[in-house]
């Protein structure tokens, strides 16, 4: 969501908001989420976004968010990757950590699953080769 919020009287900033039901996570995923909805805003909007904010519904807290160069950096990085796994049209194999139990995408992504059984050709095999 992307909240206005006035500058002078005549001036108003985009200020993005994101909403998560959960609670604050220990790496920076949710902040470079935000970020990129920022520099999206910034390209289409030409304008500046410093900051925005994250709510979480667990916890009822809201995070302020300043879009500082470094953060900018990390979410420029996290694009980057994700047009090369687009480009190279291999999809990694998830990988179960314990934050999988909380993600809204578990039961498509599949991650104990499909660590299991990795290969499709495999799979295959064993049932071509089963009675």
């Amino acid at each position: 969501m992307v909240e206005f919020h006035r500058v002078d009287k005549k001036l108003w900033q985009p200020f993005p908001v994101e909403y998560k039901r959960g609670k604050q996570k220990h790496d920076h995923c949710d902040l470079i989420q935000l970020c990129a909805q920022a520099m999206c805003l910034e390209e289409i909007l030409s304008v500046s976004v410093p900051s925005g904010a994250i709510f979480y519904g667990r916890t009822r807290r809201r995070l302020d968010v300043s879009f500082d160069d470094g953060l900018r950096k990390e979410t420029e990085e996290a694009a980057k990757h994700a047009h090369q796994l687009i480009s190279s049209g291999i999809t990694p194999p998830p990988i179960y950590e314990k934050r999988c139990e909380s993600c809204s995408l578990i039961g498509e992504c599949m991650p104990k699953k499909i660590g299991e059984n990795p290969s499709v050709k495999r799979y295959l095999e064993r049932m071509i080769d089963s009675p």
